[in-house]
């Protein structure tokens, strides 16, 4: 690892080394709230731009495919360009798209501007990170990186939605991109002013304009189908059958191709003669899902069965951002300071989210902040002990030939795991709420004594206020309606916090069997060697 240059007097050397820090939390802010715009910003966008669903969906699929394609090609440009430049440039660029799409309601700028930002994003992230393990020393990595993570982690799924849901309800989704630009500018003036390694000299392999392509392919379809699939129910529309079978033929044939390239490909794969960060890679499918699939879960939640403002949606979530944060912390000085291996924190966070969306399984249409805090800290505090051990089990023993190549990947499957859960829960949610409201329907007996008494005392209620008696039974039994739905949609809720618990009972065994099979694998290859 390179350390900032030891020419610099320690007082300045340490300061302008908190300054690239502070500058690199700061670009990966731009990325945290930018691309969680739509989260709870999706119904004033498309009320501005008058768009269709069709129309809105490029939006999020122009966003998160050039942001995946960002975390391919980075490693490419951090061969080139100079790490700092890189994240510069990408700031900047970052900071300019959302600027522009702050002062335009029409859909096609607004379309460019998320494949600008997608791709500015993805570069930053794996720049920032990059630069951090190769400007510090080893044994300051545990607080470095939980820092970067704080940025690059906590914020999207806990601060940028507090900070996005007062901006909806106080002033206009335009601002939430105003916000970014700000950030942009103090990240940029930072890390001019910091002092930054000079990255060695490397053998610049040409740019693979054939495995670009198929791998740009590859991802536009995944995006495509993860982020839309469960709105076309699937399988049951022809473009998810063909962009499924065009997205698995092009991977194909991009590793075949990566394979047949001897070195000089895009991709720098011998990250994966390292096991553990083929551990942490697969682990990073698992903890993207529930990363991401809970932080769907639970301001949507609050928002559509519980009828929270977006404020409080987003603001929910905040005190959960307090504990991963202070997981974080903790779990960085248990590695620095007591030499605890980062593997050993990897079951406590499993069980802690598993027991928080267990707990948040039980919520009912009665429930508030107060009933589902306890299980949303507990959620926060078993992701921070999740992702600090995961970054370091993946990328501590990778030099710095193929480090950004591993960042790009492990950001790559964390992103993909994500859309797989979000899109998982979306289905099921769906599918709960239709099954569960013809079930509940289904109790319901005409003629019977409660039904009866129900829509009496409701009638009466709503005649008491001014309300003609044939108006108030035909309200009745509307609002009895709305009752079953909104009942209907708290179990459907439910049930998708427990598949989330669930998917750690399964997915637990088999990265368990995936590690013993890993060390039994480096063990014969040492031997053999």
């Amino acid at each position: 690892m390179n350390t900032l240059a030891s020419a610099t007097p320690g007082s300045t050397k340490t300061r302008t080394g908190v300054l690239l820090m502070v500058g690199i939390v700061l670009a990966t802010l731009t990325e945290a709230i930018a691309g969680t715009v739509l989260a709870l910003g999706r119904g004033d966008i498309i009320g501005d731009t008058y768009a269709t669903p069709d129309e809105f969906a490029w939006l999020d699929v122009g966003y998160l495919a050039l942001k995946l394609i960002g975390f391919m090609t980075a490693p490419w440009l951090l061969q080139r360009f100079s790490p700092r430049n890189v994240i510069i440039g990408a700031t900047l660029t970052m900071g300019l798209a959302c600027c522009m799409a702050a002062i335009t309601a029409r859909l096609d700028l607004l379309i460019a501007l998320r494949i600008i930002q997608g791709i500015a994003g993805g570069a930053l992230l794996v720049a920032g990170q990059a630069i951090i393990f190769r400007a510090y020393p080893r044994a300051l990595q545990p607080i470095l990186q939980a820092l970067f993570a704080m940025g690059s982690v906590v914020a999207p799924g806990t601060l940028a939605p507090a900070l996005q849901g007062w901006l909806i309800d106080s002033q206009s989704w335009t601002w939430i991109f105003f916000s970014v630009v700000p950030l942009a500018l103090a990240a940029t003036g930072l890390l001019l002013i910091a002092q930054h390694p000079v990255p060695a000299k490397v053998r610049q392999r040409p740019f693979d304009w054939l495995g670009f392509s198929l791998i740009s392919a590859t991802l536009f379809c995944f995006a495509y189908v993860l982020s839309q699939g469960s709105r076309w129910d699937w399988f049951e529309e022809p473009r998810i059958h063909w962009l499924t079978a065009i997205g698995i033929a092009s991977l194909l044939v991009f590793l075949g191709q990566q394979v047949l390239a001897k070195g000089q490909g895009l991709f720098d794969f011998t990250v994966f003669k390292s096991s553990d960060f083929t551990f942490a890679f697969c682990v990073s499918f698992v903890a993207g899902a529930a990363l991401f699939g809970s932080a769907y879960l639970i301001p949507a939640f609050a928002l559509s069965a519980l009828a929270f403002t977006p404020t409080d949606a987003g603001l929910l979530l905040l005190p959960s951002g307090g504990f991963f944060i202070g997981s974080l912390l903790i779990a960085a000085f248990l590695f620095k300071a007591c030499h605890v291996p980062p593997v050993a924190t990897v079951p406590f966070g499993i069980l802690l989210i598993m027991g928080a969306m267990w707990m948040l399984s039980g919520s009912t249409s009665e429930s508030g902040a107060d009933d589902m805090m306890t299980a949303i800290l507990l959620r926060g505090l078993g992701l921070g002990f999740l992702f600090l051990s995961i970054t370091l089990i993946a990328f501590t023993h990778l030099n710095s030939r193929n480090l950004a190549y591993g960042i790009g990947l492990f950001n790559t499957g964390r992103q993909l795991g994500g859309l797989m859960g979000v899109a998982g829960l979306q289905t099921l949610i769906e599918h709960h709420i239709v099954i569960n409201g013809a079930v509940l329907g289904a109790n319901i007996t005409p003629g019977g004594n409660a039904l009866i008494e129900r829509l009496t005392t409701t009638a009466a209620m709503l005649a008491g206020k001014g309300m003609d008696q044939v108006a108030a039974g035909r309200a009745a039994t509307s609002l009895l309606g709305k009752v079953v739905s909104g009942q209907a949609s708290v179990i459907a809720f439910d049930t998708a916090f427990f598949a989330v618990a669930l998917l750690f009972v399964v997915a637990a065994p088999v990265l368990v069997g995936i590690k013993i099979g890993l060390a039994r694998y480096a063990k014969a290859r040492d031997e053999h060697s």
